[in-house]
């Protein structure tokens, strides 16, 4: 957990915190890297929450080194969003109102990994996605299996 959340959580307990997160749509031809979560056993997109002092492009890559073992090369702005659906109560009773910043990459280096935050990675069709899809998350990833044009800002 970053240590910036940990430190409010012991202020405020379980109140609303405004958080970013940064993911990625991780493309490979015309498929999307989506990982199945340990705490949850959903399918969602890598990311992970903005430290202080951090870029959005130094957030998405670190995370997706951490959490699939790639390298990614270039980013292109797939969508920013907000709103209702950016709010989130965790198992814990912690709540979150959340922005995302998601970016494309269809370039990347190395060979994917699973660790202690994922059970399993692959790419799927738009078409052929997994059943259960990271709530969370679903704006992204049912926007990039629409073809959406980009950047989407909701």
């Amino acid at each position: 957990m970053n240590d910036y959340i940990a430190a409010m959580r012991s202020m405020v307990g379980h109140e609303t915190l405004l958080t970013v997160g940064c993911g990625a749509i991780i493309e490979d031809e015309d498929r999307l890297l989506l990982q199945k979560r340990t705490d949850y056993g959903s399918w969602g997109i890598p990311g992970g929450l903005l430290e202080l002092g951090e870029t959005f492009d130094m957030t998405v890559r670190r995370e997706v080194e951490e959490e699939t073992g790639l390298h990614v090369k270039e980013l292109e702005l797939f969508g920013i969003y907000s709103g209702e659906k950016g709010y989130a109560t965790y198992e814990n009773g912690d709540r979150v109102f959340s922005i995302q910043i998601i970016f494309r990459v269809k370039e990347y280096q190395g060979e994917l990994k699973t660790n202690h935050e994922s059970l399993a990675q692959g790419f799927f069709c738009r078409n052929d996605l997994p059943e259960y899809i990271n709530p969370h998350q679903a704006p992204f990833i049912n926007d990039w299996a629409a073809g959406l044009s980009l950047p989407i800002i909701r």
